[in-house]
């Protein structure tokens, strides 16, 4: 009996092939919701397939709703995906929370503990009540009940418990093998009652025919950490904070190894101004943090601007204003990120497109904050930065080290003392720099404005110099390109994103493209410098101008208007309730607007 185009459901023998599969479990937060779908999705991972999730949780460590929702894929998407094959229910509220995303034939399989257990009607849904809990207390514990629905689903896609048992062991063998062995009796038994009791079975898609050992599951935030790792940063310092706080556990795990400093601190006011201190002392330093971070860095971030110290900051934005939805995802820190701060200094503002580009983009960072010698913010978001996907090995040979215009000890030494210029007034705007301790060098850096040499002056002439000598650092900037294109040479629909927005609108467009709209994608990488460049003659040639964004104004809608142009043509799509897209609400925005 076919469910759909994409997916396969198989009673009596029946089968038919599949492109793409979801899976999703549900419960409230405490009862190993999480550990229950990074136990299936790594496991699926080492088994060849490709996988990417999608962790919905609320701001409660007891309580409330939570699910994770895990893609399995023949390729590579950055996308967890509209529908949904399987959901596991612990409770009754996972049944009405997320009962309307279930495709047809889809199997829903919920505990049979839950009192008067109702499944809603209008779906072809194969609903089936397993003892969950009362199986897991057999088995030991009824805390196992995770264990149970995995061997279950493990029955419904034709795998087997074994395929389970290396990500287990990793998993609980520092518990000892005691507690490895009840996981596995726990599974085979919810694997043995659903092969006992029920018929009905749906088909992974196709495992790839050649498997990429180097290949990684990873998260945003595991990557921008590692990325830093990697452009040799060694202090860390940060005020926890959803849904940044991953960023630093990537810091505490590694930094051990490599000599190293995580500072745990007080504010994020402190957190950006340790950065400053170590980058100005010479140390690749950085603080990674959310919206009400960035807020409370802001005349920090002038600090650094105007003492021309480059620093990275990563914000992985999350709902606001105030605390808003902060286990929720969100991309309205646009105008906060490029112009936050009183006065005017040059900053670079990156959004990475994708987990990989979390750890290149980041690994970037440095170079470009100590070649121009400015404030550089990375960002990207909830959704891409808690989540894990599935993304090809990362090359290192991408990475390298560019330090800018560092003045060295030989050139010091031939120079009187007080001869050096910290704040020169060169062409490009970027003056030479001493580190500290350095022989004849200058290291005074005030947050007040200077001469040349780093004195305090309210000389007028000598103002205008120093501004327009930093503002010319980023005239010819050079680094990450702006946007990137995919698409007809003369698309009469240009769809325009950022960050984490991708994929979603990747699949989108497919769509689109297959029902024969002329359409394009852009998606934009880099909000300062503006891409001008990469923007403008798309955006001429388009009849419409669709931008994307998690925001509930359309800043980068906003931004375009103000450096391209094109008011005319340019329309929102827009989303703000704390969820990502869904291919299929970017589908219907583009339709009605066309």
């Amino acid at each position: 009996m076919p469910i759909n185009n994409n997916h396969f459901y198989m009673k009596h023998g029946v089968r038919q092939m599949v492109t793409d599969l979801s899976w999703k479990v549900g419960g409230e937060q405490g009862e190993g919701i999480e550990s229950t779908g990074e136990i299936f999705s790594l496991s699926l991972f080492r088994l060849g397939y490709h996988v990417s999730t999608y962790r919905h949780f609320m701001s409660l460590i007891k309580g409330g709703h939570t699910n994770y929702k895990v893609r399995v894929t023949s390729d590579e998407r950055s996308h967890h995906g509209d529908d949904l094959h399987i959901l596991i229910a612990f409770d009754q509220m996972t049944i009405d929370y997320n009962f309307h995303e279930l495709s047809d034939g889809a199997v829903l399989i919920y505990d049979a503990a839950i009192k008067n257990a109702t499944v809603p009607e209008g779906k072809n849904v194969h609903a089936i009540a397993i003892p969950l809990t009362a199986i897991a207390k057999e088995s030991g514990s009824p805390i196992m009940k995770n264990m149970v629905a995995i061997g279950a689903i493990a029955a419904v896609l034709r795998l087997k418990p074994a395929d389970f048992q290396s990500y287990l062991e990793d998993k609980f063998s520092s518990k000892g093998t005691s507690i490895v062995e009840s996981n596995m009796v726990a599974m085979q038994r919810g694997f043995d009652f659903y092969m006992e009791n029920n018929p009905v079975h749906l088909e992974l898609p196709p495992r790839p025919a050649k498997i990429d050992h180097n290949r990684l599951f990873i998260s945003g935030n595991q990557a921008t950490s590692l990325g830093a790792i990697a452009a040799g940063c060694r202090v860390n310092a940060q005020y926890p904070i959803t849904p940044a706080t991953e960023v630093m556990y990537g810091f505490v795990k590694y930094f051990p190894q490599l000599g190293g400093a995580v500072v745990q601190v007080e504010d994020e006011i402190a957190a950006v101004n340790f950065v400053i201190g170590a980058s100005y002392a010479g140390s690749r330093a950085i603080t990674a943090t959310s919206g009400p971070g960035v807020s409370l860095m802001l005349e920090a971030i002038g600090l650094a601007g105007i003492s021309e110290t480059g620093i990275v900051i990563v914000d992985v934005q999350r709902s606001g204003p105030s605390t808003g939805l902060p286990t929720k995802t969100e991309q309205s820190d646009v105008n906060s990120n490029m112009y936050g701060s009183h006065g005017e200094i040059p900053r670079i503002v990156l959004t990475p497109r994708n987990v990989s580009e979390c750890f290149y983009f980041t690994a970037e960072a440095f170079n470009l904050a100590e070649k121009y010698q400015c404030p550089v913010i990375v960002a990207t978001d909830l959704y891409m930065g808690m989540n894990s996907q599935t993304i090809s090995g990362l090359d290192l040979s991408r990475v390298h080290h560019e330090r800018g215009k560092l003045v060295t000890d030989e050139y010091l030494a031939s120079l009187e003392k007080g001869e050096f210029h910290r704040f020169a007034d060169v062409e490009d705007g970027i003056s030479p720099r001493a580190l500290p301790g350095q022989k004849n060098g200058r290291h005074v850096a005030m947050g007040n404005e200077h001469d040349e040499v780093g004195l305090e002056i309210e000389d007028q002439a000598m103002r205008i110099q120093q501004m327009n000598k930093r503002a010319r650092k980023l005239k010819n900037f050079k680094g990450i390109e702006g946007a990137a294109y995919t698409g007809p040479e003369n698309p009469e629909v240009l769809v325009v994103g950022f960050g984490s927005t991708v994929g979603v609108i990747d699949e989108a467009v497919a769509k689109l493209k297959g029902e024969g709209v002329n359409v394009g994608h852009l998606q934009v990488a880099r909000l300062l410098p503006f891409p001008t460049e990469e923007i403008a003659p798309l955006l001429n040639k388009a009849r419409k101008v669709v931008v994307t964004e998690i925001n509930s104004t359309g800043q980068l809608a906003q931004q375009i208007k103000q450096y391209v142009g094109g008011h005319d043509k340019i329309e929102n799509c827009l989303k703000y309730d704390g969820d990502p897209f869904t291919v299929k609400e970017i589908f219907n925005r583009i339709k009605e607007v066309i």
